[in-house]
């Protein structure tokens, strides 16, 4: 029977090499493939013990383990919906979730057991337990009374796989439905276009409630029959130390900054890492050639969305581009669309793709479905980008943070990418202020390399020798930390909400 869940991959394996190594964790403990298959079972007739049924939400808002990744499997073997939540989230916002998602199980934190059964008593009907790291927690005392595994579901790879919900940084989150189909594509392309064989390992340091360390970092190598090792945080100098006998490892551009910053981190320390990919985020051209300069090895960044999983990928064989995404992943169509151009004769505009990685649609949101799509099917990223002579793709920002000062558009990715390559500056974020003169004024926020103390009339005169006059930020704030999402993604409504009065007594 051909696959319809990334599931049915660990079904296989187990059947054909059931001893071979399929997780791990930074403890020393380790799953073959059989005993994870084993394992799901348990966890699936747990679930099914709590009346999680076929389309059935699964709220999960725990910490890192091996056990939440067998939660996700289970999910996948009995069809039942995963909904994983930031463990950041404070009560009023798990409200809002699961008021949304209505889920039949809500798995929190023991130590979180007295609020989260406050808040699900105000939802409604969704039943409670607890799931800890260390075996604790009412779910597993559940898992282990489970008397006989939970069968593998049949049902459509169109059917329902997980509810995850956007970032948010602009209005209510939406929930995502990411389909079973959905992981299956985006989880083969990956695993074909990266190389990934059942020889590798991958050291995971990922959070398991966003897309990239839940969906596409383990279910591409569970498509090869890989190895996972599963880290419960990133600390630098352990991860440095777990990449001596892995083969992959993937992460975002803050893993990779603290990665270079630890002294650990060296070329033979990671000689056996054939690659490093980084996602969520961008990647400074700075970071991508200092890593490789240290390291001797070239960073593969990549594109992705929680609407629609990876979207492009710099080649595993050929040139890498620093401060370019790569190119669209087979079976990815991606387009640019109400272009205008740069002042270098580029085409910049909307990203648009279409392809079987996109997802359904948004939870009990018609109207913003069909909003985010077009006529003949591409879904609107939001992103704006070019696509270079050589067909690779450069995100420039998202439509929302475009600036438009005196009636010219200003993409903030061109005047952070000079600000960064001032002597001073470590890393900057531009954004739109409102302002009495210009309608928005160019603003930016900036952090300083160590021992530097810049003025900001300075800066400001630097950026004229390298800008047009209505690129020049109007002002250059200096700050100890860019505010982030916990991917690593500046938060740049924050800064905006932040210095909204900056221009009031222009």
């Amino acid at each position: 029977m051909p696959a319809t869940t990334p599931y049915h991959w660990i079904e296989q394996v187990a059947r054909i090499t059931p001893n071979r190594l399929c997780l791990e964790d930074d403890t020393g403990r380790a799953l073959s493939y059989s005993a994870v298959h084993a394992a799901a079972g348990q966890h699936g007739a747990a679930l099914q013990a709590f009346g999680v049924g076929i389309g059935d939400r699964v709220a999960i808002q725990v910490e890192k383990s091996v056990e939440a990744v067998l939660v996700y499997l289970a999910c996948l073997r009995i069809g039942a919906v995963i909904v994983p939540l930031n463990t950041a989230y404070t009560a009023s916002e798990l409200d809002y979730f699961l008021r949304d998602s209505e889920p039949a199980l809500f798995l929190a934190r023991p130590d979180q057991a007295t609020e989260a059964l406050g808040v699900a008593c105000a939802v409604g009907q969704m039943r409670v337990a607890t799931l800890g790291t260390d075996g604790d927690g009412s779910y597993l005392a559940e898992v282990s009374r489970a008397s006989s595994p939970a069968a593998v579901s049949d049902i459509p790879d169109d059917g329902l796989a997980s509810l995850l919900y956007t970032s948010g940084t602009t209005g209510r989150s939406k929930g995502a439905m990411i389909t079973r189909r959905n992981l299956l594509a985006n989880a083969h392309a990956l695993s074909t276009a990266w190389h990934i064989t059942r020889d590798d390992l991958l050291c995971h340091v990922l959070p398991l409630f966003h897309v990239h360390g839940l969906f596409l970092s383990l279910n591409a190598m569970f498509a090869a029959g890989a190895a996972v090792r599963i880290h419960r945080r990133f600390e630098p100098s352990e991860t440095v130390g777990s990449l001596a006998t892995a083969s992959v490892f993937m992460g975002v551009p803050t893993h990779y900054t603290r990665l270079l910053a630890c002294k650990d981190l060296s070329a033979d320390a990671v000689a056996g890492v054939r690659l490093f990919v980084s996602g969520s985020a961008p990647l400074l051209a700075e970071t991508h050639r200092a890593f490789e300069t240290r390291t001797r090895k070239v960073i593969l960044e990549r594109y992705g969305m929680t609407e629609t999983l990876v979207n492009t990928s710099n080649p595993y064989d050929g040139k890498r581009k620093a401060g370019s995404v790569g190119l669209p992943l087979p079976g990815v169509e991606l387009r640019i669309t109400d272009t205008v151009k740069s002042d270098d004769g580029q085409l910049i505009g909307m990203i648009e793709v279409r392809g079987e990685n996109v997802c359904a649609g948004y939870w009990r949101s018609p109207e913003k479905t069909v909003a985010d799509r077009t006529d003949d099917g591409f879904f609107r990223t939001g992103d704006l980008g070019i696509i270079d002579p050589d067909g690779y793709v450069h995100i420039s920002g998202r439509a929302k943070d475009l600036v438009i000062s005196g009636g010219y558009n200003v993409y903030p990715k061109e005047i952070e990418m000079e600000l960064d390559g001032l002597p001073d500056i470590s890393e900057s974020a531009v954004f739109g202020v409102a302002h009495p003169d210009f309608g928005e004024g160019v603003t930016a926020a900036v952090t300083v390399k160590p021992g530097r103390i810049p003025e900001e009339k300075a800066l400001i005169e630097a950026m004229r020798e390298r800008l047009a006059a209505y690129k020049v930020p109007k002002r250059i704030v200096i700050v100890d930390e860019l505010p982030r999402n916990t991917m690593g993604k500046v938060q740049k409504n924050k800064l905006r909400e932040r210095y909204a009065e900056l221009y009031r007594n222009h």
